[in-house]
């Protein structure tokens, strides 16, 4: 029940992100996000989208072959074009990680440890963007910046509650993990999957490797929205607002993916002294763009239906044949004796 309203509340806070910035910045910049897209643009877009999907596919059998599960590279490709193609078609941003977690873990056997791979696969992903987008937004002039000089003390006390929060947490995860309770081997559990599919000597190299692509490739498609929007700002002025809008989607609240992208896109563009409006078509365009680069997600959707069809119908015509077409009875076989027999009672 906790788990539905949730869902729903996730929903129902993108949709109100969006009403909220289509009253506020009316309805043209989302029609100029259509308006401005054409098809080289678009190819560019793809091609770059392709380059993402391939990677993050092999972070993805980095994890899981590091935490003991089988994942070749075809299936896992098909599997994240699947799920990029769900998360963007169906509400709440996540469901297709959720199938391809699912699915993953029926074929091997484990469904428990197949959603927890994915769940580091996309950790290790956020933790790399966290890292950068920090840095940049740290270092790089951008509205972040000129806020955080603003409000210098608000920040910092924030930021001291973080890092004290982070420290009960990890003390409290290494208490547990000397106990002997249910909890106690859950963290056990996962923290020893953490080194093996996230830290082994194996692994983290390539990991890092896919995931910093993985967020070049977002950023680029960013780029090329933010030019074929009109913008003209240089790549050191958009890429902290980027960098931004990045990390907004990562928050838990929107209508396949939309809401938190648009709304800190349209606010970062409006405080750096850019146009807010600019900034919603930008967003809407790179929405556009991530939508069309999840589309081969729905031709392994249907082709796997398909198959799947062939299948039962190929096992329903076998049952058939095998209800209506009696199976014959085995022929009798004589004795391999029964010659020399018949040729003693005849005498010949």
């Amino acid at each position: 029940m906790t788990r539905s309203i949730w869902a729903w509340l996730r929903i129902l806070g993108g949709a109100a992100i969006i009403a909220v910035l289509l009253w506020r910045l009316g309805t043209g910049a989302f029609l100029d996000g259509l308006r401005v897209i054409s098809a080289p643009v678009l190819a560019l877009a793809f091609v770059i989208g392709v380059v993402t999907t391939v990677f993050s596919a092999w972070r993805w059998c980095l994890v899981a072959r590091g935490m003991g599960l089988k994942l070749r590279m075809p299936t896992a490709v098909a599997d994240y074009y699947k799920a990029l193609f769900l998360n963007a078609a169906l509400p709440g941003g996540v469901l297709g990680d959720v199938d391809r977690a699912v699915q993953h873990g029926r074929d091997e056997g484990d469904v428990g440890r197949s959603v927890r791979a994915v769940v580091l696969e996309r950790t290790a992903g956020q933790i790399v963007l966290l890292g950068v987008g920090v840095t940049v937004l740290l270092t790089v002039p951008s509205p972040v910046l000129t806020e955080l000089h603003r409000h210098g003390a608000t920040v910092a006390v924030i930021g001291g509650a973080v890092a004290l929060a982070g420290a009960l947490v990890f003390l409290a995860c290494r208490r547990l993990r000397q106990g002997g309770s249910k909890l106690a081997s859950g963290v056990r559990t996962t923290l020893s999957e953490i080194r093996t599919g996230l830290l082994a000597r194996r692994n983290w190299p390539g990991i890092t490797l896919a995931s910093t692509v993985v967020l070049a490739g977002h950023l680029a498609t960013f780029v090329v929205a933010a030019r074929a929007a009109g913008s003209s700002a240089s790549l050191i002025r958009l890429i902290p607002l980027m960098l931004l809008a990045l990390l907004a989607m990562s928050l838990p609240v929107n209508v396949g993916g939309w809401g938190p992208r648009e709304a800190v896109t349209a606010w970062a563009f409006g405080a750096a002294g850019l146009s807010a409006t600019q900034g919603l078509t930008i967003a809407v365009v790179y929405g556009l763009f991530a939508f069309v680069a999840a589309l081969p997600g729905a031709i392994v959707l249907v082709a796997r239906a398909v198959a799947r069809l062939r299948l039962a119908a190929t096992a329903r015509a076998l049952q058939t044949v095998r209800t209506v077409a009696p199976v014959s009875p085995a022929p009798v076989m004589r004795s391999a004796v029964a010659p020399e027999r018949e040729l003693a009672r005849t005498g010949a």
